[in-house]
C-alpha cells in the first residue's frame, strides 16, 4: 500500500512549495494553502478506520533502501499507528487554522513557520507509522530537529533559544541511546523490524542483553516524553508560538515516548524490570507534575507541568497494564491489566482533546490581554464568555469531573491503579499498595490547577490597569480550533461507545496482540457505586477545600531547596561541559602550524607503528624483490638527493622547485614502470601544485636563517626520522607481509555484475565507495551554502519577525 509511503512524503515535499507560495501570493495568508495538508491526510487517515475494527489487519509496504544492513522503508498501519496517525493530522488542521489568526504575516516569517510545522508533521508520521526500527529512528530525530527549529522560532529571545537548545540535548541523548538499544535487538533477534522481533520473541528473550536494550529504548522513550527527571526540557519549551505548543507539546511530540513503549510493548511487555520501570517513572512524573504545576504563576507554565503530569498518568497506566502479558496469568486476571492499557489509550485520546483547548484557550488570553501572568489576569468571564466557555468544559475534563470525557479515562485510571495494589508479581511485594495512593494524590493536585486555570483567570476582580490593552473576544477563526476540541471532550464524554471500538479496542489489540481475544473495550458513564467513585469524590472534596485555601498551604513549596533543582544541575552540566571543552581545546589548538602537524605526525607514527607490532608484520621472513635496472637507480638516487636539498635551501622559490623536482622525477619512474596514467596524473597535479605554491610564495619576505634551539630541532628530527622509518617500513614489507586477502579480485569480479561499469576506478569510487563520495560532497554543498549565508544574508530589524532578507 504505497499510499503510506505518500502519506509520510506529503509533508515533507510540500515543505517546498511553501516559500514559493509565500512569494508568489503576497497578500494571502500561506496557512490557508498549508491547511490542505493536514486535512487531506486525516480524511485519509479517517477512511482506515472501518479496516482496522472487529480485528481488521495490519496494512503494510516497504520499499528496499539497504538490504545488505536490512534496512528498508517499511511502513505499517494497523490500529495504534491509525490513532496517532488521526491525532497528528487532525490536530494538526486545527492548529494551522488557530495558527492563522495568531500569526500575522506581517509580522512574521510565517513560510518558515509553515515549513518547520510540516517537517515535523511528517517526521511524526513517519515515527508512528514505521516498522523499520532504523527508519523510525531517522525520523525521531528529525522531530527532535524540526521541534527545536519551532521552538526557536522567536529566536531573538535568549528564553527561545535556551528552551529549543535544552529541548534538543536531552531528546537527542536520549535518541542516542534509543539507537543503542535497537542495534543491541538486531544483535538478538537478527532483524531490524519490530514485526519480526514480535514474531521471534522466544529465540532471545533469555539473552544477557535483553535487558540493556530494554533500558536504553525505555531512556530514549522517557526523555521524548519528559518523564522524571528528565521532564525539565519541557517548561522551558513553551517558549515556542502557541501554535507549536498546541500541536508538539499535547498531541504529538510528547507523546511520541508513549508510542514507543506501546509499540515495544509486545517485545518487552511481561518482564518486572519493564513493568517496574515505566509504571513507576509513570506514577513519578504524575506527582511531581501536579506538585509543580500548583506553583505556577504562568498560564503556560501551569499547562507545562500539567502536561507533565497527564504523560507521567499515560506512563504508569501503560506499565501496570504491561501485567497482563505476563505468562501463565488467568484470563480474568489478563482482562483487567489490558484494561490499563486501554485507559492509557483512551486518556491519551482526551488528554490531545482537552489540552489542545486548553493550550489555544491561553494563546487567546495572551493574544487579546497581552499577558498570561496569573497575578495580573481575573475577572475575564464577562468580557471573553466563549473563551471562559472553553476552558471551563476543557479544565473539568483535566480535573476528571462528569459528564466530561477525562472522567471516563480518570475512572479507568484509578481502576488501573487499584488492580496494581492486588499484584502478586514481579517481586517486592507490598509497594504496588503505594499506586493508588500515589494515583489519588496526585489527582487531588491535578484538580488543583484545573481550577486555578479556569477561576484565576477568568472569575474575581478585573485588573485592567495591569493589563496592556483592554481585552476582548477572540476572533472567530480563533475560537473555531478549541470550540471544535471542546465539542469531542464533550461528545465523547456522553458517547465514548464512538471511539471505544473504532480507536482504542484496535489500537489496544496491536500493544497486546497476544492478549487482545482477553479484553474488549467497553466505556460507561455510570458503573455503579465503586471504589473509583468514591475516589473521585474525594479528590473533589478535598481539591476545592485545598484551591479554597490556598493562599494559607502554598507556603509549603518554600520548605524546598531554590538551588537543588533539576534545572540547576542541568546548567551546572552544560557549564562544566563548556569549561573543560575551553580548556581542552585550548591545549591543543595553539595557533601553531608546527604544534598540529606535530600532533599529526606523532599520531600516524604511533597508530602505525602500533598495528605493524600487533600484526606481527615485521617478523615475517624476508620478502622478494624486483631487480632494479639503471634508471630506476639514477631517478631515484636523483630523488633523494633532491629531497634532500629541500631544507637546505637559501630561500622559498628554490625549496619550492626542488619539491616540484622531486614529483617530476617521480612521474619519470612511473613511466619507466609502464604506468602511463599515473604518470600523467602526477605531471598535472605537480604542475599545478608547484604554480600555485610560486604565485603564493612569490610576495612573502625572504627566508630568514634564524638559529633556533637544540630541543626544538630535536622535536623536529625525531619526527621527521619517525615517519620516514615508519612510511618506509610499510613500504618494504607490504609486498612480503601479507595478512589479508588483497581485494581486488573481488572489485575485478564484482565491477560489472553489482554496478554494471568497465572502469573499475569509477566503480570503485561512485558505487563501492558511494557512501564516501556522497558525504564529501555534502560537506562542499554545506561549506558553500554557509558561505554564500554569510556573504549575502543578513538579519532585518523587525518585531519577532525573524526574517532573513537579501541585502
Amino acid at each position: 500500500m504505497m499510499l503510506l509511503h505518500a502519506a509520510v512524503l506529503l509533508p515533507l515535499l510540500f515543505t517546498i512549495f511553501v516559500p514559493l507560495l509565500y512569494k508568489a501570493f503576497p497578500k494571502l495568508h500561506t496557512g490557508w494553502a498549508v491547511l490542505a495538508v493536514p486535512v487531506v491526510l486525516f480524511v485519509f487517515f479517517v477512511m482506515q478506520i472501518p479496516g482496522q475494527m472487529n480485528g481488521g489487519s495490519a496494512q503494510s509496504a516497504a520499499i528496499p533502501w539497504i538490504p545488505a544492513l536490512d534496512i528498508s522503508f517499511a511502513l505499517v498501519l494497523d490500529g495504534l499507528s491509525l490513532l496517532f496517525a488521526l491525532l497528528i493530522t487532525g490536530i494538526g488542521a486545527l492548529v494551522v487554522l488557530y495558527s492563522i489568526s495568531y500569526l500575522s504575516r506581517d509580522k512574521e516569517a510565517i513560510h518558515r513557520f509553515y515549513v518547520y510545522l510540516l517537517l515535523f508533521m511528517g517526521a511524526m508520521l513517519g515515527v508512528v507509522l514505521s516498522d523499520n526500527l532504523i527508519v523510525l529512528y531517522g525520523f525521531w530525530e528529525l522531530t527532535s530537529l524540526s521541534s527545536f527549529l519551532l521552538i526557536a522560532f522567536w529566536y531573538k529571545r535568549d528564553r527561545s533559544r535556551y528552551g529549543a537548545l535544552k529541548s534538543m540535548l536531552i531528546t537527542v541523548a536520549g535518541g542516542f541511546a534509543m539507537l543503542g538499544g535497537f542495534v543491541l535487538l538486531y544483535v538478538m533477534g537478527g532483524t531490524f523490524s519490530i514485526r519480526e522481533l514480535v514474531a521471534g520473541l522466544d529465540g532471545f528473550s533469555g539473552d544477557a542483553l535483553f535487558v540493556p536494550a530494554m533500558l536504553l529504548v525505555l531512556l530514549g522513550a522517557f526523555t521524548k516524553s519528559a518523564q522524571f527527571p528528565f521532564h525539565i526540557w519541557l517548561p522551558d519549551a513553551m517558549e515556542a508560538p502557541t501554535p507549536v505548543s498546541a500541536y508538539l507539546h499535547s498531541a504529538t511530540m510528547v507523546k511520541a515516548g508513549l508510542y514507543l513503549v506501546a509499540r515495544m510493548s509486545p517485545v518487552f511487555a511481561g518482564e518486572a524490570v519493564w513493568f517496574w520501570l515505566v509504571s513507576g517513572v509513570g506514577l513519578a512524573t504524575l506527582l511531581w507534575g501536579s506538585y509543580c504545576a500548583v506553583r505556577q504563576t504562568d498560564l503556560k507554565a501551569v499547562l507545562a507541568y500539567s502536561t507533565i503530569s497527564q504523560l507521567g498518568l499515560i506512563m504508569s497506566l501503560l506499565g501496570i497494564g504491561s501485567a497482563a502479558a505476563h505468562q501463565g496469568m488467568a484470563e480474568d486476571a489478563v482482562a483487567a491489566y489490558a484494561g490499563a492499557i486501554a485507559a492509557a489509550l483512551f486518556h491519551l485520546f482526551n488528554h490531545a482533546t482537552f489540552k489542545g483547548t486548553l493550550f489555544m484557550v491561553v494563546g487567546i488570553v495572551d493574544h487579546e490581554t497581552g499577558t498570561r501572568d496569573l497575578r495580573r489576569l481575573g475577572g475575564l468571564m464577562a468580557l471573553m464568555p466563549v473563551t471562559f466557555a472553553l476552558a471551563l468544559v476543557a479544565s473539568f475534563s483535566m480535573a476528571g469531573i462528569p459528564p466530561f470525557n477525562g472522567f471516563l479515562s480518570k475512572e479507568m485510571f484509578f481502576t488501573g491503579a487499584l488492580k496494581a495494589a492486588e499484584l502478586s508479581l514481579f517481586g517486592v511485594p507490598g509497594w504496588s499498595a503505594l499506586f493508588p495512593i500515589i494515583a489519588w494524590a496526585a489527582s487531588v493536585f491535578t484538580f488543583i490547577y484545573c481550577m486555578i486555570v479556569v477561576f484565576k483567570t477568568f472569575a474575581g476582580r478585573f485588573k485592567a490597569e495591569a493589563l496592556d490593552h483592554k481585552p476582548h473576544e477572540a476572533p472567530l477563526l480563533m475560537l473555531v480550533p478549541p470550540a471544535v476540541l471542546a465539542s469531542l471532550v464533550i461528545v465523547v464524554g456522553l458517547f465514548p461507545g464512538l471511539v471505544a471500538g473504532s480507536l482504542i479496542e484496535p489500537a489496544l489489540a496491536a500493544v497486546l496482540p497476544a492478549q487482545a481475544d482477553a479484553y474488549h473495550v467497553k466505556i460507561t458513564m455510570w458503573h455503579g457505586w465503586t471504589t473509583e467513585l468514591f475516589m473521585t469524590i474525594g479528590v473533589v472534596a478535598v481539591g476545592i477545600a485545598l484551591f479554597l485555601t490556598l493562599r494559607y498551604w502554598q507556603g509549603i513549596y518554600a520548605l524546598l531547596p531554590g538551588r537543588l533543582t533539576f534545572n540547576r544541575v542541568y546548567d551546572g552540566l552544560l557549564r562544566v561541559l563548556d569549561r573543560g571543552s575551553l580548556f581542552l581545546t585550548g591545549r591543543y589548538m595553539t595557533g601553531s602550524l608546527r604544534h598540529y602537524l606535530i600532533y599529526i605526525f606523532a599520531f600516524m607514527i604511533g597508530l602505525l607503528g602500533w598495528m605493524m607490532l600487533r600484526l606481527d608484520v615485521l617478523g615475517g621472513g624476508s620478502p622478494v624483490y624486483a631487480e632494479l635496472s639503471f634508471y630506476e637507480v639514477v631517478l631515484v638516487a636523483v630523488i633523494v638527493l633532491a629531497a634532500l636539498a629541500v631544507p637546505l635551501a637559501a630561500s622559498r622559490l628554490t625549496a619550492i622547485l626542488l619539491t616540484g623536482a622531486v614529483g617530476y622525477i617521480v612521474s619519470l619512474l612511473f613511466v619507466v614502470l609502464r604506468a602511463p596514467d599515473l604518470a600523467l596524473t602526477q605531471l598535472i597535479v605537480e604542475t599545478v601544485s608547484v604554480t600555485l605554491f610560486l604565485l603564493c610564495f612569490y610576495h612573502l619576505p625572504k627566508l630568514r636563517k634564524e638559529m633556533a634551539p637544540l630541543p626544538f630541532k630535536l622535536g623536529n628530527a625525531l619526527i621527521s626520522v619517525g615517519v620516514g622509518l615508519v612510511v618506509t617500513t610499510i613500504a618494504l614489507v607490504v609486498s612480503g607481509a601479507r595478512k589479508f586477502d588483497s581485494i581486488s579480485d573481488f572489485f575485478i569480479a564484482q565491477s560489472y555484475e553489482l554496478a554494471g561499469g568497465r572502469n573499475m576506478v569509477n566503480v570503485i569510487l561512485v558505487d563501492f565507495r558511494g557512501f564516501d563520495t556522497l558525504l564529501e560532497i555534502m560537506v562542499l554543498g554545506i561549506a558553500s551554502l554557509g558561505i554564500y549565508a554569510l556573504i549575502k544574508l543578513r538579519l532585518a530589524d523587525g518585531e519577532g519577525g525573524e526574517r532573513l532578507e537579501n541585502k
